[in-house]
């Protein structure tokens, strides 16, 4: 079972790997740009429900796609305190040089399970999770980060 959860980890850890390489970003980054490219408009707020992250992560994330002209920030609202995030077209060839699945392998293949098994697999992780003693404010930490 050991060599399983390393063969999970490996496979996880090349491929972010290969997306640092090939996109020049992080994971978590990469994945990011790829939500405001598909959800034109979004709020950090919303990108942070949509990555399953703590409002000041994807603030940062939003933040270090700023500095490199990946993204922008338009103004909406009355008061002009709501952002919108855009891509521009730098962050469309970080893109396309990017390998898939932009969200990691492992949400990907997660998403290929049928809903027994993800039950199943839910359940015995939990278990796992308790025997552990884990910190739970880890489960908020984007894998590519790790």
């Amino acid at each position: 079972m050991l060599r399983q959860f390393r063969l999970v980890f490996n496979t996880v850890k090349t491929h972010f790997q290969q997306v640092e390489k090939r996109a020049g970003l992080g994971g978590a980054q990469v994945w990011a740009l790829s939500v405001v490219r598909d959800r034109p408009g979004i709020g950090v707020n919303d990108l942070a429900r949509a990555l399953d992250v703590k409002q000041p992560t994807a603030s940062n994330l939003v933040k270090a796609l700023l500095e490199q002209d990946l993204i922008e920030v338009r103004k909406s609202g009355r008061d002009g305190r709501a952002v919108m995030l855009h891509i521009r077209p730098a962050g469309t060839g970080v893109l396309r040089r990017a390998p898939g699945p932009f969200t990691g392998v492992l949400p990907e293949a997660l998403s290929t399970l049928d809903p027994a098994t993800l039950d199943r697999l839910e359940q015995d992780l939990a278990e796992l999770i308790k025997v552990l003693g884990a910190d739970e404010r880890g489960a908020n930490i984007p894998l590519s980060q790790m």
